[in-house]
This record gives C-alpha cells, structure tokens and sequence, in this order.
C-alpha cells in the first residue's frame, strides 16, 4: 500500500464546494441561434478561435499536441497507430488553487494523465499505461482515463471509461515532481465505464455512473472524507415505481413505459466495511461487457443488476450543487436520452429523481431569437459559481456542423431548467468538445479541451494541433459578479 499524504481542505476547494449553495442566474449572454459550419482541418478556426460564441465572450490556446511536442522541455501521451485517437485529452480537473490543469487521457491502451502549469505553460505526463492492455494485461496499463476529479483531499482521481478493466486509480500526490509520482487503485469504488466522478459539498460522499445503455447512479459514504481507500457503504439508487428489467437497456423489453424519475431509494450495495451484499462483488475489475455475456465483467454491472438499479440511458458526466430549498442536488446527463436529470437528496436514503432538461422537453433559447440546433448527445456537464449548468454535447464530431455547449436556465433553482440556451458551438472537424471546468479561484473563466480532432492524426494532417485546451473568459459578457461572502 503506497503512502497517504493527507492535504488540509484548501482555500480553493472550499470555494469550488462554496459554488454548490448559490442558485441559478439569469441568461447573461445573447444566444447562438445555430450551430457553426465545421472548417478543414488545420483551418485558421482552428489554431485560433475553435467556438463560435456570444458577444464578449473570449478564447485563447493555452496548449495543444503540436506545441508540446515541439519543445523538449514538454511532454504528453501520444499512443502510436491511434490516428486522431492517440491523446484524447478529455475531462479536465484543476487544482484547487487554480494553478495546475490535470488532462486524463481517454485512449485505448496506454492511458494516463498530464499535469498543465498555467502560469509556466508546460505540460509534462505523470504517468501513462505500457501499452500490454491490447494484449490483456492490465497489470501495468490503464485504458479510457475519461473522468479526472480534484478531490477534498488534495488527491486526483481517474476513471476508467469504455476500455480498461473499469477500476478508479488515485495520483497520490499529484502536485509532486514527475519522478516521485504515486499511483494506486482504489478497490473501495465499485468497477464500472466510469464517466461521472463528483464529491458531495461536504467531501465525504462520491457519487458516480455506469455509463451504459443500461447505466446506474451509485454514491459511496467514506468512513472518513479524506481517506478513499478505507471502505466505506456503497448504494445504488432505485425508483421506487420502476417496474422494469435493470440488465436490459433502457428503453428495451419492460422498460419501455416504466417510470424513471419521482421517488427514489439509495439502496445498499456493500455493508459499513465495505463488504458486498450482493453474489457479484461490485469491486470486481473485468471488461466492459454485460453480465449475461461475461459473468468476469466489471462487477458494478452484475452487482446493480441484482439490486434492480434503475438503468438510464448512458450516464455520462456529472455535477453537485444545492436547491433553493437547502437540499443537495446531483445531476447526470443521459446521452442516448437526449436528457439531463437531476437527483435532490432528501435524507434517509431518499432522493426525488426529476427531468432537469430535454431536447424535446425543455424549451430552447425562451424569450430570444430561437436557435435552428439541437441538443444531440449531451455528454459533459460544468456548473459555475453561481450553481448554473452548462450542457457540452457528445455531438455531431464528424458532421458537417459541430457540437454544441448549452447553458441550463433554472433561475428559481428548483432542479427544471425553464430553457436551454445555445452558449458554444465548436467547428473543429472530427472533433467533441469536453472537460468544459470553471477556475476556482477566478469565477469568470473556465477551460475546455477540443478532444479527437482530424488534426491529431499526422498521417492524415502533417504538423496538425491536434488536441488542445483553450480558456474563456466571460468578464466582458455580462457574466453576474460571486455575491461577496
């Protein structure tokens, strides 16, 4: 067992937790009202302004593939014979400074993560996979790093997504020089396709997914907030009124019409000491099939299965934050739905489960000029310091027009968004935008990496950017000032 280093909960992590008790804004900005025509690869668009986006509102390259791999001093993973899919810099994570941007990255085989310094721009890999996962072992790889989360304690966790065996690995000391970096695996989360990875306001509970057709909520309650390798209970949530079959997808066989929102109960998975309660251990590592093909899968799948975990459709990112009536609020975004729900925790081990947003549902840019776009695939989430949610689609990467960024209009804070206004469109071609994350410690800026574009394949774009991250700053939009403390 590697050695702990236990951090102090830092100035920066108290106003990153601080955001979860602000309500909603009004809409600050003037609405797109379509999405951006995607350019070439390598187009001017690309290297100097990848977003369309409102009046005021700025970006600027903070790093990219094709810088740092021009300076010796830099370095980043790059897995040969991926193509455009050899980085894939996905779900950000500052530090709770603000200093240090982390860059999991979500490839294949040789996963890992790269730690930015804002203020030097130097980006440097703390550790990445030997690449012997294409030849079944785990042993000393890592795969699909999607979700990267700064925790109360000062550490970093990683998730495994799509490939991998589904385990969460925590950088120990991930603020460290490069060569004394520590790493660990984190039996005490349940193996799942790991997107969401969010801690509750007072750091003692982590909630997480399952990022299927047939997806689950889970939360874990540590014994202690800081310690995330001492056992703790694991729950699932289940709808009270669901009547469907949890193996099945959502919206297959007897769930087509079984109720998925209204009541609901966080059911025990695991006893106080972390042992399971279920045949199927939930901490069991195993490859990213289903139960009834695989019984040696990822065990939060089987074990969820057993309890009747309510299944969405591909349970994605996530975000914590508070309702105007003083209750904690999770939300999810649901891919294949087209949706984000909101999940209000009431005590006891209820929690009401609600629609926070739709394509279909929710109406789009209300009381502005409406937007000809749709809400396609929404995949990550980011919440800023007033409590508001903006939604970064999973779609349309290769299409003739881009993904779209969209801000959640829930001004009386009730977990219904009263409209979805379109904020971002990027044009990047073969491109996703994700790790949308606001600086805690400057509340008007966030990042947001351009994942996977056409450029990241050299064979395909001689000296392409390739993947990059890019600030914005709202200051000159119209974005409302934190209430002073």
């Amino acid at each position: 067992m590697l050695k702990f280093y236990k951090q102090p909960l830092a100035a920066g992590i108290l106003l990153a937790l601080s955001q979860a008790a602000a309500a909603g804004t009004d809409t600050f900005f003037v609405p797109l009202t379509a999405s951006a025509v995607v350019t070439i690869p390598n187009s001017a668009e690309e290297f100097i302004a990848p977003w369309t986006a409102p009046a005021g509102v700025t970006q600027r390259l903070l790093t990219s593939l094709n810088e740092v791999e021009a300076d010796a001093n830099q370095s980043v993973i790059r897995v040969p014979g991926l193509g455009s899919q050899a980085s894939m810099f996905d779900m950000v994570a500052y530090d709770d400074k603000g200093d240090y941007l982390f860059i999991p990255h979500e490839t294949l085989v040789g996963a890992g993560v790269s730690r930015y310094d804002i203020k030097n721009d130097k980006l440097e890999t703390l550790f990445g996979g030997n690449l012997e996962g294409i030849n079944g072992d785990w042993s000393a790889d890592w795969a699909a790093f999607d979700p990267a989360t700064f925790t109360p304690a000062g550490t970093l966790l990683l998730g495994e997504e799509w490939a991998g065996e589904g385990r969460v690995m925590e950088v120990v000391n991930p603020l460290d020089k490069v060569n004394k970096i520590k790493v660990r695996e984190l039996d005490t989360i349940a193996n799942t396709a790991h997107e969401g990875l969010r801690f509750s306001a007072d750091g003692k509970t982590l909630y997480f997914v399952d990022e299927w057709n047939s997806g689950s909520i889970y939360k874990v309650e540590f014994k202690s907030k800081n310690r995330y390798d001492k056992p703790g209970v694991t729950y699932l949530l289940v709808v009270d009124d669901y009547f469907g079959d949890a193996s099945e997808d959502y919206n297959q066989g007897s769930n087509v019409g079984s109720t998925r929102t209204g009541a609901a109960t966080w059911v025990p998975m695991t006893d106080e000491n972390g042992t399971p309660l279920t045949t199927i251990s939930p901490f069991m590592n195993g490859p990213t099939d289903f139960p009834e093909v695989n019984p040696a899968t990822r065990g939060g799948r089987g074990s969820a299965d057993e309890l009747g975990g309510t299944p969405y459709g591909r349970p994605e990112d996530m975000e914590v934050g508070r309702l105007a009536n003083g209750n904690e609020v999770i939300y999810f975004a649901a891919t294949s739905e087209q949706s984000v729900y909101s999940i209000e925790e009431l005590g006891d081990d209820k929690a009401m489960v609600r629609l926070f947003a739709s394509n279909s549902g929710t109406p789009k840019n209300a009381g502005f000029v409406p937007t000809t776009a749709a809400m396609n695939s929404p995949d990550n989430l980011a919440q800023d310091v007033h409590g508001n949610i903006y939604i970064i689609e999973d779609a349309p990467n290769a299409s003739a027009v881009g993904g779209d960024v969209w801000f959640a209009r829930d001004v009386n804070n009730d977990g219904i968004a009263e409209s979805i206004d379109h904020f971002l469109s990027i044009r990047v071609a073969g491109s996703e935008a994700t790790g949308m994350i606001f600086n805690p410690k400057k509340p008007h800026e966030f990042v947001i990496a351009v994942q996977h574009p056409t450029s990241t394949d050299l064979e395909a774009v001689p000296m392409g950017i390739g993947d990059s991250v890019w600030m914005f700053d709202l200051s000159q939009a119209g974005f409302p000032k934190p209430a002073k403390k």
